[in-house]
C-alpha cells in the first residue's frame, strides 16, 4: 500500500505593517484633538493683555467647539483639561516669579479642573439643538464656580478681562462680566457651528434652516447686542468733575524683598507727593482735589509708629488735600489688616477701609498646618491678615471714592458694592512690586478698564511700582506711568452717580446663565437616557424576532 500524504496548510503569515499603521492612525486620531485643545487654550491666552488681540478668543473657542463636538463626557473632561492648561499655565506664570514654579503649576493645575468640568458638560450638550447657547452658558457657570471656590475663589482669567479693547466691551455695562464673557464665548462657538453647517450643506446639498439660523444668530446677536449697549457707556460729568492725583512712589527693589525696606517705600511716596506739591506751588501742575496712594505705601503702621505718622502728615500738609494711604495696620485686638486710611490735612486720619477679599497664600495661608508639611515657604507669611467687613467709600473733598484694593478688582461684588454705596469714582490701590515686570500688571489694569465700563465710573489705579493709570468711564486710559519710575498722574475726571443695568442687576445675569447651563445639562442627560432606552428596546425586539 502506498502511503498518501495529506498536505497540511501552513499558517498564513500576517503582514505586521498594516496592523502597525492602523495603531498609528488610532494614536494620531487621539493626539490631534488633544493637541488642538491645548493649542486653542494657548490661543485664548494670547488674546489677553498686554496684547490687544482680543478677537483671538473667538477662533480659540471655535477650535475648542470642534474638539468637543460629539464627544463623550469623559473625552470632554480630558480635552477641557488640556484647554485649561494651555490657557492658564502661561496666563498665571507671574505667580511663580519670586517663589518658584511650584505654586504656579499647582494653581494652574487646580484651576484647569474647572475648565475640564466645563469641557465634559459642553461635550454632553453638543448634540442638542442650539448647542452654542448651552455651551457658552456652561463656560460662564464654570467661571462662576471658580470665582467662589476654593478659598473664596480665584476669578483671574475670566473671559471678560481679556476684552478691554474689544467690540463686546459695552456689554459689561449691560450685564457685567458674565454677560460680556458669555457673548464672546457664544460668538466663538457660533463660528464653529456656522462652519459645520456650511460643510453639511456642501456635502448633502440640504440646508437645515433652523440649525443655520441658530448658527447665524449665535454670531450676530452678541455683536448686535454690543452695538445696542453702546449708549450705556458715557463719560458725561453728572456731578461735576474732580481733579485726582495718583502717586507712584516706586520701591527700592522688586520682588518679595521690597518689604525689607518698608521705610524706604514710605519715604519714596512722601517724596513724590512733596515733589508734586512743589510743582503745584510753582504753577507747573494743577492742584488736585484729592490724592491716592497705593496699597502698601506705608507698611509701617502709622498708628503705632510716630515717625511714619509724622512723614505722612508732612506729605498731607505739603499737598494740602485729603490723601488715601495704603497701610499695614494692627488692630487693638492684635489682628493684622491691609488698610486704606483717609488722612485729612486738618483732622488727621478720619476713616479706614480694611481689605475684604484677601489673597490666599499671599496674605493668609489656608490649611497652614497641612501646607507647611510640603513647603516651608508658608513661613514667609508669619501672620495672616484678617478680612474687613464693610465696603470702602471715602468722602474726599466732597467726592465719594470707592475702594477695591488690588486683588479685589477681580471680584464682581467687591467693586459693585462700592458703587451701590455711593461711589462716584473708584480707586484700585495696588502693589505689584512682588511680581516684577510680569504680565500681571497689565492683566490687572485690564480688569480696572472693564470695571470702569461695567459701572460707568472713572477708575484710578495707583500702584507702588507701576503701571499706575487713570481710566475714564468708557474704559480708555487717560494717563499711565512707566514701570519702576517715581511719578504722579494728575487728571480731571467726571463724577457720576447713575447706575448701569449691570450695577443694578448685580448677580442676576450670572444666575440666569447658570440656570441655562443647568437646563442644558439636564436636557442632555435626559436625551442620552432616552437614546439608551430606545437602543435597549430595539435590541430586545430583535432578539425576540430571532427566537421566533
Amino acid at each position: 500500500m502506498t502511503a498518501t500524504t495529506i498536505p497540511v496548510d501552513e499558517p498564513e503569515q500576517l503582514d505586521p505593517q498594516p496592523a502597525r499603521a492602523s495603531r498609528a492612525r488610532r494614536a494620531l486620531r487621539r493626539l490631534v484633538p488633544a493637541a488642538a485643545a491645548a493649542l486653542s487654550g494657548v490661543l485664548l491666552y494670547v488674546s489677553f493683555p498686554p496684547r490687544t488681540l482680543w478677537w483671538l478668543a473667538l477662533p480659540a473657542f471655535a477650535v475648542l467647539a470642534r474638539c468637543l463636538h460629539g464627544r463623550t463626557w469623559k473625552a470632554g473632561l480630558g480635552l477641557g483639561y488640556l484647554f485649561g492648561l494651555g490657557f492658564l499655565l502661561p496666563l498665571l506664570v507671574w505667580t511663580g516669579v519670586e517663589v518658584g514654579p511650584g505654586p504656579w503649576l499647582a494653581l494652574a493645575a487646580v484651576e484647569a479642573v474647572f475648565v475640564a468640568l466645563v469641557g465634559a458638560g459642553v461635550a454632553a450638550v453638543s448634540r442638542l439643538p442650539g448647542y452654542p447657547l448651552w455651551a457658552a452658558a456652561l463656560w460662564i457657570a464654570g467661571e462662576a464656580a471658580r470665582a467662589r471656590v476654593p478659598f473664596s475663589g480665584f476669578p483671574w482669567g475670566k473671559i471678560a478681562f481679556g476684552q478691554a479693547d474689544g467690540v463686546f466691551l459695552p456689554l459689561a455695562a449691560l450685564g457685567g462680566t458674565p454677560v460680556l464673557g458669555f457673548a464672546v464665548v457664544l460668538c466663538g462657538f457660533g463660528l464653529y457651528e456656522a462652519v459645520r453647517r456650511a460643510r453639511d450643506v456642501r456635502a448633502t446639498g440640504v440646508l437645515r434652516r433652523g440649525a443655520a439660523a441658530v448658527a447665524g444668530l449665535s454670531v450676530l446677536v452678541p455683536l448686535l447686542g454690543a452695538f445696542a449697549a453702546r449708549p450705556l457707556v458715557s463719560d458725561e460729568a453728572e456731578d461735576g468733575t474732580a481733579t485726582i492725583a495718583a502717586i507712584q512712589g516706586n520701591v527700592p527693589r522688586a520682588g518679595l524683598g521690597f518689604n525689607a525696606q518698608r521705610r524706604a517705600v514710605l519715604d519714596h511716596h512722601v517724596r513724590e507727593t512733596e515733589r508734586l506739591a512743589a510743582e503745584v506751588k510753582a504753577g507747573k501742575a494743577e492742584r488736585p482735589d484729592l490724592v491716592l496712594w497705593p496699597e502698601n505705601s506705608s507698611d509701617i503702621d502709622p498708628f503705632t509708629n510716630p515717625d511714619a505718622r509724622q512723614e505722612i502728615e508732612d506729605a498731607v500738609e505739603a499737598i494740602g488735600v485729603p490723601l488715601s494711604v495704603g497701610g499695614v495696620v494692627e488692630g487693638k485686638d492684635g489682628k493684622l489688616y491691609n488698610e486704606q486710611i483717609l488722612w485729612d490735612p486738618a483732622k488727621g486720619p478720619t476713616d479706614t477701609y480694611d481689605k475684604r477679599q484677601i489673597q490666599p497664600f499671599g496674605e493668609y495661608i489656608p490649611l497652614r498646618g497641612l501646607i507647611s508639611v510640603f513647603s516651608s515657604d508658608v513661613d514667609m507669611v508669619r501672620q495672616d491678615f484678617s478680612r474687613g467687613s464693610r465696603p470702602g467709600v471715602f468722602t474726599m473733598a466732597g467726592t465719594k471714592v470707592g475702594l477695591a484694593t488690588c486683588y479685589e478688582a477681580a471680584f464682581d461684588w467687591a467693586v459693585r458694592d462700592t458703587v451701590t454705596n455711593g461711589a462716584q469714582i473708584i480707586s484700585v490701590p495696588s502693589n505689584n512690586a512682588t511680581f516684577d515686570r510680569s504680565e500681571m500688571t497689565y492683566q490687572q489694569l485690564a480688569m480696572s478698564r472693564v470695571r470702569a465700563v461695567e459701572h460707568s465710573r472713572a477708575v484710578a489705579v495707583p500702584v507702588t511700582s507701576g503701571v499706575s493709570a487713570v481710566i475714564m468711564p468708557d474704559g480708555t486710559v487717560r494717563a499711565k506711568t512707566k514701570w519702576f519710575t517715581a511719578d504722579s498722574l494728575v487728571e480731571e475726571v467726571p463724577l457720576r452717580s447713575s447706575q448701569t443695568p449691570a450695577t443694578r442687576l448685580g448677580t442676576l445675569p450670572e444666575g440666569v446663565l447658570v440656570l441655562v447651563a443647568l437646563g442644558g445639562l439636564g436636557w442632555a442627560v435626559a436625551s442620552a437616557r432616552t437614546r439608551r432606552g430606545a437602543g435597549t428596546a430595539r435590541g430586545a425586539g430583535a432578539g425576540t424576532a430571532a427566537g421566533e
